[in-house]
């Protein structure tokens, strides 16, 4: 993976651009509340044409959504994309995408915007995984505030989770939903995941599925080379009472638990609850003894 470089600071009165690469916009007041919080903090928010579309499961055709991209990219007075919502279809954009040719901006999202997010970071540019547009306003203050901080340059404190073992590591932060993530493996988007420390989460995907997803991971080689993993939430994630299971957490420490990398869980970004900034490609430092996650 590349080191990657953020894009300058933003300052209110910045100009951003939101655009919904993914699912079809559905949260129309959480959405706009989201918008809200950022117009309270000084910047000027534009709704790019197509926002609000729909065709079938997505925020438009391919082509409608990569114009609203390349819309945000090309405005030369643009400072920043914000993504609406996930949902699915982000990866459906980058069939011939390039991101060469525009000046560096803030990418701004979580879930299905991972795509995006390690697409861009192949080119050396720092996306932010983060909370999207219509799940900002359910963000505690402490983690609305970490988002502001790190676009406008100030410093990050460290994550507290749980600490697995392992020592302490120091690589590249990869922070990525899981089940998007897993469909890019052994694909261009794919990055090298060599010096990398691997964040992830997830959301509604029952134990067994987590199961197959690491599996994959495990048996294309992908997590021989991470320096370290740190786990986000796993929500809306338990299995049926009537199914024998195992918990998602017994899921991932069999899988993972003998990496012999240092690991911390319960980190808190994801879906479901707080959602912590988590800067894409930045040097971090991962604790597996004392459960802490830094970047910067």
């Amino acid at each position: 993976m590349h080191l990657c470089k953020p894009p300058p600071s933003l300052q209110p009165s910045n100009l951003l651009r939101v655009i919904a690469p993914s699912g079809t916009l559905r949260e129309f007041e959480s959405f706009q509340r989201g918008v809200e919080i950022w117009r309270s903090r000084g910047y000027r928010i534009e709704l790019t044409p197509g926002y609000d579309d729909r065709w079938g499961y997505l925020a438009g055709t391919d082509v409608d959504r990569r114009q609203q991209l390349l819309t945000a990219l090309k405005d030369p007075y643009c400072r920043g994309i914000l993504c609406a919502r996930g949902g699915y279809g982000g990866a459906r954009l980058l069939e011939d995408w390039s991101w060469s040719g525009h000046n560096p901006k803030w990418l701004i999202g979580f879930s299905d915007i991972t795509g995006l997010l390690m697409s861009l970071s192949q080119q050396g540019l720092s996306g932010v995984h983060a909370p999207l547009l219509t799940t900002l306003a359910a963000e505690p203050d402490w983690s609305v505030q970490r988002l502001f901080d790190w676009i406008e340059g100030r410093s990050l404190p460290p994550l507290q989770g749980t600490g697995w073992g392992g020592g302490q590591a120091s690589g590249l932060l990869l922070p990525v939903n899981l089940t998007v993530a897993t469909n890019l493996l052994g694909t261009p988007v794919q990055p090298d995941f060599a010096d990398t420390i691997l964040a992830l989460e997830d959301v509604g995907e029952a134990p067994y599925r987590i199961d197959r997803m690491l599996t994959q991971w495990r048996l294309c080689g992908a997590l021989k080379q991470v320096k370290g993993i740190a786990l986000g939430r796993f929500s809306q994630c338990d299995p049926p009472a009537t199914i024998p299971s195992f918990t998602v957490e017994e899921v991932l420490r069999d899988r993972l638990g003998d990496l012999g990398v240092p690991i911390v869980s319960d980190l808190p970004f994801g879906h479901d609850g707080a959602n912590a900034a988590l800067p894409v490609g930045i040097t971090a430092q991962l604790d597996g003894d004392r459960g802490l996650l830094s970047v910067g």
